[in-house]
């Protein structure tokens, strides 16, 4: 019998609103996962991919109208919506249990209870929340085992220490998107997903913990929640230093995260550690500094676009124990996605489940594709060849630099350097990226996204930027902060920089910074490189190109200083006044 009575009366209380007709509780063991997968693969909810070539690894298939995040579906459940902020969708409290409840009601007759214990972060640590989700996937008990510390030791320290757990209920039931619901209650520490059965929504440690519960609590304990890869950074003496970088969704954030060192820098041994690709918990540790740990154990990556040359480390990565969601099943039980490696297949079955050819289009005359572009592989970050050996250090990592960045053809710079640590709130404040074609919307439009937080923020966001400006005043000293831009474009539209590996050379300048090795140009936005200070060498790269990446064009930015004005509308009297003084600042130094 289980010796936490809270989560003993949770649990009726669950079961009875769902009437599952039973319920098994999970202990994260590998005879767990293999019995799991067996189930899965008589009913189909799994495939068995070709455990020759591709051993342990599985394939899965969401429904067609559930193949993403549903923001518009989201709602942080607060008393007061002032609380939810303008960025949010709110609902009162009563409110959300009362139509997710409706849904939630005998959603599991003829169906398994999974009981999920999981920890994000190491198990005890001080940086850790412990959870319990309760699902009626065996996808997501799948999912869960890999994205976190799940089971039987997490379930012991939750006996032994009868600590609060978040409370996480999540069925499929008819997966009808018009009765799917994300919901999130800050002050009953309470996570509801009903109606979904794709990753985003339904493993509730990754973005509805990690980030929206996460960022409340943070702001609540004094400490931060954040969307950021965090990655160690190796020189040849064998110091390592940490950074942490945010960068909205299609910027190369996991690619970042675990790059290989270009071949024009490999003389100087420098070696890359991946601590994490996606989330950042970050503290005030004794020493005064700023110390990260990932809180989870697994990345939930998108496949299309990831290939060998765009990432290496991770296709070795996902080469073994990996599930495969919404990708091309080919005819050998192996996968492929656009953009991967490999020549093309002739056929397959695509995400759909349905037979696939390259060539095939839809009624619009467009081009149907294998894999949906928001595929996903799910792996554990353990079988990364560069994983940082503190994965599970209790204290993280210390934190050097913090790095914003977005895809701005004309406006950005490669690389500048905020001018102090409020300055650099507002720099993360008033990170923008500019549309693709991949997304909805016009092509080109400015997108704002505060610290690639926008759509995972669990509170006001004009409190969130509070909450920043006082964590510097505590910290001695603060990490310095940057901005990049991988994507900066000439007058014929051609990328200037080369990307992916080279980075490195950008961070090299950005830890050069840190520790007060070399000079900066003061500019009105911030420092940024001499032209020389960052290392070419063997980058066959026009040497104009440099000048026109870190080239800042007075007239461009007066008007990126207005729209950044009426975007500071959004937030009312909560904007705090230092990011209206910064602002008026900016405005001052550009003339």
């Amino acid at each position: 019998m289980i010796k936490h009575k809270e989560l003993q009366r949770w649990i009726k209380e669950c079961a009875e609103l769902c009437k599952p007709d039973r319920i098994v509780w999970c202990d994260g063991s590998e005879v767990e996962k293999i019995r799991l997968e067996k189930e899965s693969f008589k009913t189909g909810e799994l495939i068995e991919l070709n455990q020759k070539k591709l051993p342990g690894c599985v394939y899965h298939r969401t429904s067609a109208n559930d193949v993403a995040r549903t923001e518009h579906l989201t709602y942080i459940c607060t008393p007061n919506k002032r609380n939810a902020g303008p960025t949010n969708n709110w609902l009162p409290p009563q409110e959300g249990y009362r139509r997710a409840g409706e849904i939630f009601k005998n959603s599991m007759r003829g169906r398994t209870m999974y009981v999920i214990p999981f920890s994000m972060g190491p198990v005890g640590s001080p940086f850790s929340k412990v959870g319990v989700e309760l699902s009626d996937s065996i996808y997501v008990v799948l999912n869960m085992k890999i994205m976190t510390r799940m089971g039987k030791p997490v379930l012991d320290y939750l006996e032994k220490t009868q600590a609060t757990f978040t409370k996480c209920l999540h069925s499929k039931a008819d997966l009808d998107v018009n009765r799917r619901l994300i919901l999130h209650f800050p002050e009953d520490n309470a996570i509801w997903s009903v109606g979904s059965g794709y990753g985003g929504n339904v493993l509730l440690g990754k973005k509805c913990l990690s980030l929206r519960i996460g960022s409340y609590l943070g702001e609540k304990e004094g400490w931060l929640a954040e969307h950021m890869l965090i990655m160690g950074i190796e020189d040849p003496s064998g110091r390592v230093s940490y950074i942490a970088a945010a960068f909205p969704s299609a910027c190369g954030k996991t690619n970042l995260a675990m790059l290989l060192p270009p071949e024009g820098l490999k003389r100087k041994g420098y070696r890359i550690w991946t601590v994490g690709d996606d989330i950042a918990w970050m503290r005030i540790d004794t020493d005064g500094k700023l110390w990260a740990v990932n809180p989870e154990y697994g990345l939930f990556g998108v496949a299309p676009g990831t290939n060998s040359k765009t990432n290496p480390n991770l296709m070795t990565a996902i080469s073994k124990n990996t599930i495969y969601t919404n990708v091309l099943l080919k005819k050998d039980k192996t996968v492929w996605w656009e953009g991967g490696d490999g020549t093309i297949p002739k056929d397959g079955v695509n995400w759909q489940g349905k037979a696939w050819k390259p060539g095939q289009l839809d009624d619009n005359r467009e081009p149907i594709l294998a894999a949906h572009p928001n595929s996903r592989f799910t792996v554990p970050i353990t079988q990364v060849p560069s994983v940082t050996n503190r994965i599970d250090h209790h204290h993280g990592v210390p934190i050097s630099a913090i790095i914003f960045g977005g895809r701005r053809a004309r406006l950005a710079p490669l690389v500048y350097e905020s001018f102090n640590w409020q300055h650099g709130v507002f720099v993360g404040a008033t990170m923008a990226s500019e549309r693709t074609a991949a997304q909805v919307g016009k092509q080109g439009e400015v997108r704002r996204d505060p610290m690639a937080m926008l759509p995972f923020c669990g509170y006001n966001m004009g409190d969130y930027f509070k909450h920043w400006l006082a964590m510097g005043k505590t910290m001695t000293p603060p990490p310095k902060i940057f901005n990049v831009n991988w994507f900066r474009r000439d007058d014929d539209g051609n990328f200037l920089w080369p990307g992916f590996g080279e980075n490195l050379r950008v961070l090299e300048w950005i830890i050069s910074r840190c520790k007060n090795e070399i000079e900066g140009v003061e500019t009105p936005i911030g420092y940024l490189p001499h032209e020389n200070d960052i290392d070419l060498t063997g980058l066959r790269m026009p040497r104009e190109n440099m000048k026109k990446l870190l080239t800042i064009n007075n007239k461009d930015w007066k008007q990126e200083a207005a729209s950044i004005s009426e975007f500071f509308k959004t937030f009312g009297n909560d904007l705090p006044k230092e990011m209206s003084h910064e602002l008026k600042a900016l405005e001052k130094r550009l003339g």
